[in-house]
């Protein structure tokens, strides 16, 4: 069968599970919309953790990261899995004993401060959308190859679909919908992974294979793709390139910022207990590590049989998927020198060549001449993986404008019922969806490089008042909003410097890129929110005791 064929079957039937899970599972009440109803299992809440943290940036973008990046890509990986075992042991569990539902109503009640809460929801909006914005690349870089449509065409296909099962079934719908997305996209993920590991060195687990040697030869594969690289300039694939102190900002940047994510830490109050969350990020970091284990396999097969393909070929021999994805734009070839023939090389003198990061795993099964169905089955798995994090992160949007902002600062005091509430919180995933739709059209960067950014602002923004708000008994209000202030004005003025504003990367603070800015800016709201306690009060006696509350066993 043709493969557009089955790719059209394959994300069909798809589609049409995720629409009955979100009909059959649909919000009724405002429970449901924000928290599924406080009654999902813990298996079922991890699975669809997973489903949430394995996004566009996981199943999409990683595999390219570390393909192009090497040695220096794993820092993505180390923080986005230790991540979770910091938000397992200091985070998720005292949060779901405080019993609120969001970061906003935690910091507002903690912090007993209107203007905490205030600065609470800015800060959830600014990481929300960030990290949307990537999401809403991913998505347009699988609708338009799989469709074959353009990538802007595809962002609004794709945000469409993520409106229709968002809105209608609010966190209900999307955790039962992101319970069957996990099943996809971890099956979508390994299948092509364990084909492309036999392909190249015999050995059916991915992670194994890539300490391999190459079928028929006494060539270990990370040594032949070493020498590969040196070839072409650009440095052993083994070797660390960048500084070890920007590494380590990257690293602790995603690691930190991980337990400031507003759209996983939201899970956890989607279960019945604190025992039940402890189980539940237990669970999901197993799901997670199964994904984030084969990546480095991933990113050196496609990279290996990419340069084999390539490198020092005809233009008018490259393959059929090379055409396909120079359709669309995500891959182009530049005839600098007019003699018909690729050259892929580091120097830019001589590289013709253009490769889009966020298509190394899309296109392994055509660089690898894997089965059509295994190209059908990536796509149903790029899409589940695209769709889940978007729905995700367009109901924490959505929740902060109509129960933090509407409902406990706006209207508070006043009754606003159920369906009122509703509405307003439909209504803002409406705007979350076009605002994202415009990131995604034109984003700050490829898909991972843009969510690093929102791991930044989480990390230098939230961290500081989470962790003292639950260890700290006596922080104060004052020092709060002076943590969340210093955090996010900062993270937002770096980035925005360096890369919006063309600032010089020879002028990064202590060589750190705005990929790591998170590890500078949780120290200086450290700083400062300790500091601005010191002049004030002491939190309120009821604060303390519900503070030693939560962390009582």
């Amino acid at each position: 069968m043709e493969t557009q064929t089955l790719i059209f079957i394959f994300t069909a039937i798809t589609f049409l599970i995720y629409g009955i899970i979100a009909f059959k599972t649909r919000a009724k009440s405002t429970k449901d919309f924000y928290i599924a109803g406080g009654d999902v299992s813990p298996l079922a809440n991890a699975m669809a953790t997973a489903a949430d943290w394995m996004s566009a940036a996981t199943f999409i973008s990683l595999p390219g990261i570390v393909s192009f990046m090497g040695y220096d890509g794993a820092v993505y990986l180390l923080g986005g899995s230790g991540g979770f075992v910091l938000l397992a042991m200091l985070i998720a569990p005292y949060l779901r004993k405080f019993g609120k539902f969001t970061l906003p109503d935690f910091i507002g009640d903690r912090y007993y401060s209107t203007t905490a809460r205030s600065l609470a929801i800015i800060c959830a909006l600014a990481i929300s959308f960030t990290y949307l914005s990537g999401q809403m690349r991913g998505i347009g870089v699988v609708f338009s190859r799989f469709l074959e449509v353009p990538i802007d065409t595809g962002v609004i296909i794709g945000a469409g679909i993520v409106f229709v099962y968002a809105v209608l079934g609010g966190m209900k719908g999307i955790t039962y919908t992101q319970v069957a997305q996990y099943c996809i996209l971890i099956f979508a993920f390994m299948v092509p992974v364990i084909f492309l590991s036999i392909q190249l060195t015999n050995n059916p687990i991915p992670f194994l294979g890539l300490g391999s040697k190459i079928v028929g030869t006494d060539v270990y594969l990370l040594d032949k793709l070493d020498g590969l690289n040196i070839e072409l300039g650009f440095g052993a694939f083994t070797e660390m390139k960048s500084s070890v102190i920007n590494l380590v900002a990257m690293a602790l940047t995603m690691m930190i910022g991980t337990a400031g994510m507003p759209h996983v830490i939201v899970r956890f109050f989607t279960v019945p207990n604190v025992k039940d969350a402890r189980i539940s990020v237990g669970y999901a970091l197993i799901f997670i590590v199964i994904l984030f284990i084969s990546i480095p396999a991933i990113g050196a097969f496609t990279r290996t049989f990419l340069i084999e393909n390539l490198q020092g070929i005809s233009y008018a021999n490259v393959p059929e998927w090379f055409k396909t994805w120079e359709n669309i734009g995500l891959i182009s070839f530049n005839d600098i020198n007019g003699d018909g023939i690729i050259s892929y090389a580091k120097d830019s003198k001589v590289n013709e060549l253009m490769i889009d990061k966020d298509i190394m795993f899309l296109a392994s099964p055509e660089i690898a001449n894997l089965p059509n169905w295994v190209i059908a089955l990536v796509a149903a798995g790029g899409l589940a993986a695209a769709l889940s994090t978007a729905a995700g992160l367009i109901l924490v949007i959505s929740t902060a404008i109509s129960r933090d902002l509407y409902k406990n600062i706006l209207k508070k005091g006043q009754n606003i019922n159920d369906k009122k509430e509703l509405i307003v919180a439909r209504l803002a995933a409406a705007f979350a969806i076009f605002v994202g739709i415009y990131f995604g059209i034109n984003p700050p960067g490829f898909v991972m490089e843009t969510i690093a950014l929102a791991f930044g602002i989480a990390a230098s923004a939230f961290f500081p008042v989470i962790f003292m708000g639950i260890f700290s008994k006596t922080m104060n209000k004052q020092g709060a909003i002076a943590a969340m202030l210093t955090g996010l004005i900062f993270s937002i003025s770096y980035i925005g410097h360096f890369k919006f504003l063309g600032g010089d990367p020879a002028d990064y603070l202590f060589g750190i890129s705005p990929q790591g800015v998170g590890l500078p800016g949780v120290i200086f709201s450290f700083i400062a929110m300790i500091i601005v306690s010191k002049f004030f009060k002491k939190a309120p006696e009821n604060i303390q005791k519900s503070v030693q509350n939560i962390r009582t066993p």
